[in-house]
């Protein structure tokens, strides 16, 4: 049920029953040791992983691998960790660490070096945002509570009707909590209005073939396919909107002020009164350890890389942005000075990374003209609510996400990543426009709705006037504040069970 609800084929409505049987299992198998349960959660925990992110295969057989048994494995010690303390806590008490340190343990997945939140359980409704525009004021943390407090409920309202119980009370508080929040979403979806002025933008999807043919092009070739599109297929005046690492023929730091592909762009700019964001490859070598930082890889000869995966955004001036969140194994070693020695070239030999990508902590945002504010959300970059945030709370009135999501084929993969870009629209009411190299380059406005897509595998570009506003969430102010309040239960609970084994050792 867990891996039917999901996005983007799935019928979302089973995920409000999907933890029942496993829950089910656990109450009624009490006698049996928790490693027993904890397995039974496992096998439940990996067919979900599987049925859901299998697509992972496409780019590493040992991605996908590690990716499905590592989540796995941390999704069932949640249940063993609620089995220990459920037999000082009680039912109820331990539901509510369940869910709470559910929410915590997601959280953690949003953060830690091993990122991969892709199944973090709010993100179920992506394709139905009409029920959830609540995402504004909780984010993608409002929906895991959601669904975890309705399976929790479910669970009661079966055993009471399995047992010939009077269930009406359970069955009120089921359909209570499930359907208030739809009724409230759709209220909000049918009177939200925001004000907006209007942008030209040009979304470009050239459509490069990520494996064979994308990093084997030079920066001068890339240039000259965007001069032979932009004659006649372009608004004038407009923002032209480019994919992650469009031009991928490295280019070093330092001299990209004098370029000669800073100055082309520039040109093109002043023939068709543009602005330009684009994705790029950008580095450094540099010979003073003391710039060394904990992403630099290290050359012969006491020499030192650093390399980025960047945006540049070309107006009067121009101006550059790092990736930050970077695809492990990929772009980023985790735990880089502990396993590099171990793992590093077993990743080479997998298709991982050869170098580690360097990243920058702050959220810039490009200055465009006319009080345009461009939020630069580079690819994997757009998983991360709280983060995407960031940009607005740095003035941002519009998303722009540059990516390349040809990595998978034609699979669940570049249309989950398309669709989770709708929460973010949610969150922060702001409208997004999505250039892909390979995948679905789209216009979402601020209800979460796609307005103009490029389809998969497909060349081509959209033109569309964008809305820009200035609205500020509640969501984009206090972020993730339901994990703060989860985790403040999870302590108080974990204290309370430490507190009742002192009691009974004296």
């Amino acid at each position: 049920m867990l891996g039917i609800s999901w996005p983007t084929y799935g019928l979302y409505f089973f995920i409000f029953f999907a933890f029942v049987p496993l829950i089910y299992l656990i109450d009624n198998l009490k006698k049996q040791n928790n490693f027993t349960l904890t397995l039974f959660s496992f096998v439940t925990f990996f067919t979900w992983n599987l049925i859901t992110t299998y697509w992972l295969y496409y780019a590493s057989f040992f991605g996908m691998s590690f990716a499905i048994i590592v989540n796995s494995v941390l999704m069932s010690s949640i249940v063993l960790i609620s089995l220990i303390l459920r037999k000082r806590l009680g039912d109820k008490l331990s539901a509510i660490f369940f869910i709470t340190l559910w929410i915590c343990f997601e959280k953690f997945h949003l953060n830690w070096d091993f990122s991969w939140p892709w199944l973090n359980l709010g993100n179920v409704f992506s394709e139905k945002t009409a029920i959830i525009q609540w995402y504004e004021y909780t984010g993608v943390f409002g929906g895991t509570l959601w669904v975890l407090c309705s399976n929790f409920i479910g669970y009661l309202c079966f055993k009471k009707i399995q047992s010939k119980e009077n269930y009406k009370s359970e069955i009120l508080a089921l359909s209570f909590i499930i359907f208030v929040p739809i009724f409230c979403s759709l209220l909000i979806y049918k009177n939200m209005i925001i004000e907006e002025n209007k942008l030209k933008t040009t979304i470009i999807q050239p459509n490069i073939d990520p494996y064979d043919e994308k990093f084997n092009r030079s920066n001068d070739q890339n240039l000259k396919y965007l001069q032979s599109i932009l004659s006649d297929k372009i608004n004038r005046n407009s923002l032209i909107i480019l994919p992650e690492t469009y031009f991928s023929d490295g280019t070093q730091i330092n001299s990209l002020s004098y370029s000669n592909l800073i100055r082309d762009l520039k040109e093109i700019n002043k023939i068709y009164n543009t602005e330009i964001l684009t994705g790029i490859e950008l580095y450094q070598v540099f010979d003073d350890s003391t710039k060394v930082q904990d992403f630099s890889n290290k050359l012969e000869n006491n020499r030192w890389l650093d390399l980025f995966n960047g945006a540049l955004f070309i107006s009067e001036d121009f101006e550059i942005y790092k990736k930050s969140k970077l695809v492990v194994g990929i772009e980023k070693m985790p735990y880089k000075n502990i396993l590099e020695p171990i793992l590093g070239s077993l990743l080479i030999d997998f298709g991982g990374l050869s170098y580690s990508r360097g990243y920058q902590s702050d959220r810039s945002v490009f200055n465009s003209k006319n009080d345009v504010k461009i939020a630069p959300i580079i690819c994997y970059e757009s998983i991360y609510g709280e983060y995407v945030g960031g940009y607005v709370k740095n003035g941002a009135n519009l998303l722009a996400i540059i990516t390349n999501d040809g990595w998978w084929n034609n699979t669940e993969g570049h249309k989950q990543h398309l669709s989770y870009a709708k929460l973010r629209s949610i969150e922060t009411r702001k409208n997004i426009v999505r250039s892909a190299n390979t995948g679905i380059s789209s216009i979402i406005n601020y209800k979460g709705e796609i307005i103009k897509t490029v389809g998969y595998e497909k060349e081509g570009l959209i033109n569309h006037n964008v809305g820009l506003n200035n609205k500020i969430t509640f969501y984009t102010i206090y972020g993730d504040f339901i994990y703060r309040l989860s985790l403040f239960f999870v302590i108080i609970i974990t204290a309370f069970f430490f507190s009742r084994i002192l009691i009974e050792k004296k």
